[in-house]
């Protein structure tokens, strides 16, 4: 019974080998497939690429072609209309005479200079053979009406047939004062020979027959052939091809395989535009047999790959057969890493696994946002790379602890629980790991809570005391008004009048006072609007334009987010301005102060003011924002206090970083929606 089992055993295993194996061969057989219509695919677009590089060059050559010829009527036209000009001048001054015109006409290489005046008759000329009997092929009054009927006082006649001679003239024409037509031709038979051989028929000609893989070349508008090349004895009409009236139209390059006498062929068009003018399709035929021969070779290459793989696949799989166990027990292993390398980098504290020589080797996801520091580049650094030299020699020398770490991390206070713990990896190789918490963010909100509650507590005994005293106060200030008004002694009036007002004053500033208590006792409740960020911070650009240009103060504002915020205006106004006079009134003259809006979260933005002031010590920046502490001489020390209750009352933190002599940074962090609260 057993040995039954065993054999069906193996009879399913081997069952299972032969269907693999088959699924593999056909998985190759249908990638070499692929791979094939894929190296079709590139050939194409290869030959594509070419095809549009030669239709480009020939174009550009082209344009250059006619470019060019324009470019050599232009100088013979200039030539011309200059000796004309000159000519002109002597007719008008009755200085021509026949000598006189074949003198200019031999020195300036000019073919004929005639002057015939409005009546057609011919009144100078520098050929002195007359032409009898003999037929004109057209008639030369004709095209110099123009001239004679004043229409135009400069004609240019251009290349045209000798009207009684045989060749070709380039001519031009210029009026006299008397209406006469001053003629100048050279002989334009060289000209038009130069023409035809630099014309892009004749390089299209040059191209086909250097170049075997091209079957024709041809330019070709809406109604006939222009110029071609190769074998072309007839090509569809651009009117009866979808493809090419497509092209025609958009002015675009475009691609086809067709149909031609000899086979097959790869065919691409590319309109030839000049002077903002498409002038037709330039036609290119490509033969595709390289196309055809490479394709057996990869056939061929394919088939024999494929014999490779399957030999080969048909090994490995005897191979894998064998590692079967250990392949399973690998993949869960695999499996059980992989579950854990996932809770460790995405749990909330920072995990740091060092290796016995104290080497990082492992760096979660919160450790890298904590330190700010990317993964793969502080893997195998040492521990000092993220902590002084007291705080490494700490972690490093006991065995284990737990232990809170005051430390700086990119010049910003981090408040840190570090708990340490060893463990044997499976090679017996010891290592250390650190659980890192940040409390930084506790710490703030306790020691703002704190603050907040002795605020309030010195607050309500404000309150209490405010009311206590209001009243008295009013009452002396009232009398002494009065006894300066009606009573006046007999001696020393001035002494007297003057103590008055001395008492009346210190009274007043006692009830300022107390005007202060109140307003810090009852603060006003928040009152939030939705409104967008950038106009809070465009007020206060223009609010402090003036002060920072006559304190040669700049003031840089860098909105990274920008977006609505539900806060309270004037509040968030008003702690805004507190921080930035403050900075101003330290910084005195010549400094720069920033404001960055930056996101923490989804939920959360940081306001960060920074001045390059002179500081503050310790012992300064913990007691700035304790109820009436200050350091200036007409200070009244609540203007920062009512700052961290508003702050407070917005369910935000405000923090301070600073150092004697580099300045100063403080950081707000609010929720960006206000959340009103329960009235329950």
């Amino acid at each position: 019974m057993t040995i039954k089992k065993e054999k069906l055993k193996f009879s399913g295993q081997f069952r299972f080998i032969i269907m693999i194996f088959v699924l593999i061969a056909a998985l190759m057989i249908s990638s070499a497939l692929i791979e094939l219509q894929q190296s079709k695919k590139e050939l194409y677009q290869l030959m594509a690429k070419q095809a549009h590089s030669l239709l480009e060059s020939l174009i550009i050559a082209s344009q250059n072609t006619l470019r060019a010829t324009a470019y050599l009527d232009d100088i013979l036209e200039q030539r011309l209309l200059n000796n004309a000009v000159l000519i002109k001048k002597m007719y008008e001054s009755n200085l021509v005479t026949n000598q006189i015109l074949m003198d200019i006409s031999q020195q300036n290489n000019i073919y004929r200079i005639n002057i015939i005046n409005k009546n057609g008759r011919k009144i100078f000329s520098s050929y002195r053979q007359e032409h009898f009997d003999i037929p004109e092929k057209y008639n030369p009054r004709q095209i110099l009406q123009p001239i004679f009927t004043g229409e135009k006082d400069t004609l240019i006649i251009g290349y045209k047939e000798a009207h009684i001679e045989n060749g070709y003239r380039f001519a031009i024409a210029l009026a006299a004062n008397d209406r006469s037509a001053i003629v100048l031709n050279i002989d334009a038979n060289e000209m038009l020979k130069f023409k035809r051989d630099i014309h892009f028929g004749a390089l299209v000609r040059e191209i086909v027959n250097n170049n075997q893989q091209i079957e024709y070349i041809a330019l070709q508008d809406t109604e006939n052939i222009l110029a071609a090349s190769g074998n072309v004895k007839e090509l569809d009409g651009i009117e009866r091809s979808e493809f090419l009236i497509k092209s025609f139209r958009d002015s675009s390059f475009a691609t086809r395989t067709a149909q031609f006498e000899t086979g097959e062929i790869f065919e691409a068009v590319h309109p030839f535009v000049y002077a903002g003018e498409t002038i037709g399709l330039f036609r290119l035929g490509l033969s595709l047999e390289p196309i055809q021969d490479i394709n057996e070779r990869i056939y061929r290459r394919l088939i024999i790959i494929t014999l490779i793989l399957i030999i080969i696949g048909f090994i490995l799989f005897v191979y894998i057969f064998t590692r079967q166990r250990l392949n399973i027990l690998q993949k869960q292993y695999e499996v059980v890493e992989t579950y854990s390398g996932s809770i460790i980098d995405n749990v909330s504290d920072a995990i740091i696994v060092l290796d016995k020589l104290n080497g990082i080797k492992i760096f979660n996801a919160a450790a890298e946002k904590l330190f700010l520091k990317n993964k793969n580049k502080i893997i195998a650094k040492k521990l000092k790379e993220l902590f002084n030299e007291p705080d490494c020699q700490l972690l490093l020398k006991e065995e284990s602890l737990l232990q809170q770490i005051n430390c700086k991390i990119e010049n910003r206070n981090k408040y840190l629980l570090v708990s340490k713990s060893s463990f044997s990896d499976r090679d017996e190789n010891e290592n250390t790991i650190l659980v890192i918490r940040d409390l930084t963010e506790q710490k703030q909100m306790e020691a703002q809570l704190e603050r907040q509650q002795r605020l309030t507590a010195m607050g309500e005994l404000a309150s209490g005391v405010a009311h206590e005293i209001r009243n008295p106060l009013n009452t002396i200030g009232t009398i002494i008004q009065q006894l300066d008004k009606d009573f006046e002694p007999a001696s020393e009036q001035d002494e007297y009048h003057e103590l008055a007002a001395l008492v009346y004053s210190e009274v007043k500033r006692i009830n300022n006072t107390v005007q202060d208590f109140l307003r810090f006792a009852r603060p006003e409740p928040v009152q939030p609007s939705q409104f967008q960020i950038a106009g809070l911070f465009n007020q206060l650009e223009k609010q402090y334009k003036p002060v920072m240009e006559t304190q040669q103060i700049k003031l840089d504002v860098r909105l990274d987010w920008q977006g609505e915020v539900f806060w309270d205006n004037r509040q968030i106004k008003q702690v805004l301005i507190n921080i930035i006079q403050n900075a101003v009134e330290a910084i005195g003259e010549n400094g720069n102060i920033s404001i960055i809006v930056k996101p923490c979260t989804e939920q959360d933005l940081e306001i960060q003011i920074k001045d390059d002031g002179p500081g503050m010590p310790e012992n300064i920046r913990s007691n700035i924002f304790n109820l009436y502490f200050t350091t200036k001489a007409k200070g009244t020390g609540i203007g920062l206090s009512i700052v961290q209750r508003i702050i407070y009352e917005h369910s935000g933190i405000i923090t301070v970083e600073s150092e004697q002599g580099e300045g100063s940074i403080f950081r707000i962090k609010l929720p960006i929606q206000f959340e009103t609260p329960s009235k329950n």
